[in-house]
């Protein structure tokens, strides 16, 4: 047994009180104390503004991106001690997998995400505005981290992966972090961060852990901060309503248990795929983690017709559900967290029988749980058995769509049609998922189009993608998690969107030239930069944003356009057919966009060996003017942004990706076409 310590002030120590005992989820043995008050947080949260913040804000993204990549390696080379001390809360080994193995997975993939972003500790966002006739005054969004602490305040089922899916993007958005996760699980957590704290991956002050119950950590919260929240629903809204949170407008997101549900189509009966497709992924969800999941499945709905089958196939499957400790050999589902938390289940339970009778399962019956021999006991231990409920009338009787057993529990009931299935799993209020299990295309595209507004994430399950599937109840990195109304309202990850919610967006205004020199991205119409050498005779460091080139100018022939049909095979009438033009936007034969294009890199490229190694690509192109046999047309080429590459190993190239912006213009000085190639260009400096 051991004493649960405190990572705070770059230090570990003890709390202050009297310790709360953590039981082992299975065998009921003590297996740690936890302090859980006397914590300064006004000196915490300083900590992290002062220390913790600036270091990180300072940070590139792709070297926040790097951080988290290394991490990940590092806690990936330490999972078996994780594996070892999970097994302490009641977790399988594939339970366990999801919640550590999917926590590190959280790191690598927002570590990839570092592409999308700049190599700079900002970002632009989105398109210039224009603001004026003449050009001169525009806008342009700007996202910077903000300059205070995220703090996350996590659940209990999910000790590793509630917290390193949400440091992976506060982190890599350039704030630190204050985590205090639930004290039953804590101990899992703070093995966690002790590898974390140990490998010396992050800056001091980006990280600090709190086991105990967290009270009076959002006293000193502020506007620059941002509150996460995992939980029950309940609890959640008596955070977002804390005076602090409300008085100082401080970001409060959060992801609540919800009634989550999964539909049966009416095209989906038994013998077809979606029908077996459907229960397994029901059974998966009552019984993986015991059911302790915010994602959960807790209603299953099916046409009236089929509930019947569906009660009979289900109660097959659950019957193979083999209890015990995780250890056991042939064990499938754990126990829950904690005896509190099996009482607690035991009264939602028994609430929700007194008007949907129990189908499968018994609450009164005790579990022969494998793995006595381990320790293993019914009562000493949090063991509970799968719980099916039918509610017949769900229309009329409410509680399945306001209450929720938080652990093996679901609640059966039967649908008319795709109507009635949609108004059912939004009198939910609200959840983080929920799931449509059909091969009808229109029918999905009905029940998704209703059923949206009251979901954060739909899973439509059929034969064709249940083998890479990642289930019902698998959040991940690059996809919002979170739910509107009982949900919380919030969103956790979701790529670049959650990264943004740790930084601050701001509406720069300007010139577009002070705006160029701010964001390091050429604005059109900004001055710029003319050198004796072609720019594409520069290395990636000698280049400067708005470093332009002009070339000389091309008269546009008859010759031209025909030539380039023949050659692209694009005879579309309006470049090869004047007969053809009645009735038509054009006046005469017009030139192809891509010649237009293609000739315009023919005048820009400098054919010279150099420091360009390659061309990498097309973000943007625009034909906004015809060009016609007599124009005469010329290129302004101009260095919009600098994105800098990683070597993949020592052999590899040293260089970066410079994106060009490519504007082509006729004798009246008009814009014809505008593009932003890439080009792959070598660094001077090889190191």
């Amino acid at each position: 047994m051991t004493t649960l310590e405190n990572y705070t002030l770059g230090r570990w120590t003890p709390g202050a009180s009297a310790p709360q005992e953590l039981l082992d989820a299975s065998t009921g043995e003590v297996i740690a104390l936890a302090n859980t008050e006397g914590f300064d947080y006004e000196a915490i949260f300083h900590y992290a503004r002062t220390v913790g913040n600036p270091a990180l804000r300072k940070m590139t993204f792709h070297e926040r991106g790097r951080m988290l990549k290394a991490l990940a390696l590092h806690l990936m080379e330490k999972k078996e001690q994780f594996y070892a001390l999970s097994v302490r809360t009641g977790a399988t080994r594939a339970d366990s997998w999801v919640d550590i193995e999917g926590g590190i997975g959280n790191l690598f993939a927002n570590a990839s995400l570092r592409r999308k972003f700049p190599d700079k500790p900002f970002y632009v966002e989105g398109e210039p505005v224009g603001l004026s006739k003449g050009g001169t005054f525009m806008a342009q969004h700007l996202m910077v981290p903000r300059e205070g602490v995220a703090v996350h305040i996590n659940a209990y089922n999910f000790p590793v992966w509630g917290m390193l899916e949400k440091i992976a993007v506060n982190l890599l958005a350039g704030m630190p972090a204050v985590v205090k996760p639930a004290v039953p699980s804590a101990y899992l957590t703070e093995a966690v961060v002790r590898e974390i704290i140990a490998s010396g991956i992050l800056p001091a002050g980006a990280l600090q852990l709190i086991v105990g119950s967290g009270q009076g950590i959002l006293d000193h919260v502020n506007y620059q901060d941002v509150v996460t929240f995992t939980g029950s629903a309940a609890t959640g809204r008596k955070l977002r309503a804390h005076p602090r949170i409300v008085e100082e407008a401080v970001p409060f997101t959060m992801e609540a248990d919800s009634l989550n549900a999964a539909v049966l189509g009416l095209d989906a009966k038994p013998g077809t795929p979606e029908f077996d497709l459907f229960v397994k992924e029901v059974r998966k969800e009552m019984t993986g983690k015991c059911g302790q999941k915010c994602t959960a499945i807790r209603r299953i709905l099916v046409p009236e017709s089929l509930i019947e089958d569906v009660q009979i196939a289900l109660g097959k499957l659950l019957s193979q559900t083999t209890i015990g400790h995780p250890l056991a050999e042939g064990v499938r589902m754990g126990a829950l967290a904690g005896r509190e938390q099996r009482q607690r289940l035991r009264e939602q339970v028994e609430l929700l029988a007194k008007n949907t009778p129990i189908v499968y399962g018994d609450l009164d019956a005790g579990l022969d749980v494998l793995g006595q021999d381990r320790g293993a006991h019914f009562e000493k231990g949090a063991f509970f058995s799968p719980i099916l409920l039918r509610n017949d009338q769900p229309f009329r009787n409410l509680d399945s769509h306001e209450l929720e057993a938080f652990g093996p529990v679901a609640t059966l009931m039967p649908y008319k049609d795709t109507d009635e299935a949609i108004k059912l799993v939004n009198m939910g209020k609200g959840s983080l998922v929920c799931s449509l299990a059909t091969n009808d295309p229109r029918l999905a595209q009905d029940f998704v189009l209703g059923a949206a507004t009251h979901h954060g994430r739909i899973l439509v399950l059929n034969e064709e993608m249940a083998k890479e599937s990642t289930g019902h109840g698998s959040p991940l990195p690059l996809l919002i998690h979170g739910g509107p109304g009982r949900a919380g309202g919030g969103q956790e990850m979701g790529g670049m969107r959650g990264v943004e919610h740790f930084m601050q967006r701001v509406a720069l205004q300007g010139s577009p030239t002070m705006i160029t020199a701010i964001t390091e991205v050429y604005q059109p119409k900004a001055k710029q930069i003319e050198k004796d050498k072609h720019p594409f005779q520069h290395y990636f460091e000698e280049l400067e944003i708005g470093q332009t080139y002009v070339t000389h100018r091309h008269t546009v022939t008859e010759a031209d356009i025909s030539a380039f049909a023949q050659v692209s095979g694009d005879n579309f009438y309006a470049h090869v057919d004047e007969t053809s033009l009645e009735g038509t936007l054009f006046t005469g034969r017009v030139a192809h966009g891509y010649y237009i294009l293609s000739k315009a890199a023919g005048m820009f490229v400098d054919p010279r060996k150099g420091p360009v190694l390659l061309n990498y690509g097309l973000d943007e192109c625009r034909f906004t003017k015809p060009v016609y046999p007599g124009t005469t047309i010329g290129v302004t080429l101009t260095v919009k942004e600098k994105i800098g590459q990683e070597k993949r190993d020592a052999e590899d190239v040293a260089k970066g990706i410079v994106r060009w912006y490519v504007e082509v213009t006729d004798q009246t000085q008009e814009t014809v076409a505008v593009a932003t190639i890439l080009t792959m260009v070598k660094k001077k400096n090889q190191d």
